[in-house]
């Protein structure tokens, strides 16, 4: 990257050819108040980037802090640059890459309805169980399931859903801590 590269800060600048896209996994602790989430959402689709999976969450009631968690993708540049502006953000007080950091844990949250009769609804029953997914809601004609665990885990359940009758899909998008004595802190 060139010396107006850097100084301009923008994605759109950065030499993207020849360099390997990385999927991280961002943890940020901001201020709680209002506009703090679009300015964030903001700064990613300002500048191109894209958002894999967004949770935001207050975390301390009394500091007035939340939590977000933002899983994206994009060469180390690319990254970087993420990194540093939200670091530049007023109401941000920490930014940490928990995929540069090391050993973290992330999990997600899905509920998955399933329609069918018969054989299908079966085998439905019997993927489920092996995923340790548990029906939380049953008819004549469908299951819901849900489950949670690691995103390829429900990629997989999912993938294996949809010959059996998937009709809709809700994921709450990666909830992710570092393993350890290593605190986030506002």
């Amino acid at each position: 990257m060139n010396a107006h590269q850097q100084a301009t800060g923008s994605a759109y600048n950065i030499d993207t050819t020849k360099k390997e896209r990385q999927t991280h996994t961002l943890a940020v602790i901001a201020e709680n108040q209002p506009g703090v989430l679009a300015r964030i959402i903001g700064l990613f689709a300002g500048r191109g980037y894209n958002i894999d999976s967004l949770t935001v969450s207050e975390t301390e009631h009394e500091k007035h802090v939340s939590r977000f968690t933002i899983v994206t993708t994009g060469t180390p540049s690319v990254i970087a640059q993420i990194k540093a502006q939200l670091d530049r953000m007023v109401p941000v007080h920490s930014v940490a890459d928990l995929t540069v950091e090391g050993n973290f844990l992330a999990r997600e949250l899905a509920m998955v309805k399933v329609q069918g009769a018969g054989d299908k609804r079966v085998e439905a029953l019997r993927l489920a169980d092996a995923f340790r997914a548990r029906v939380v809601d049953a008819a004549t004609d469908s299951f819901v399931f849900e489950l949670t665990g690691k995103p390829d885990k429900i990629d997989q359940f999912i993938s294996l859903m949809v010959p059996l009758g998937l009709v809709e899909v809700s994921r709450t998008g990666v909830a992710a801590i570092a393993r350890g004595p290593g605190v986030l802190k506002a």
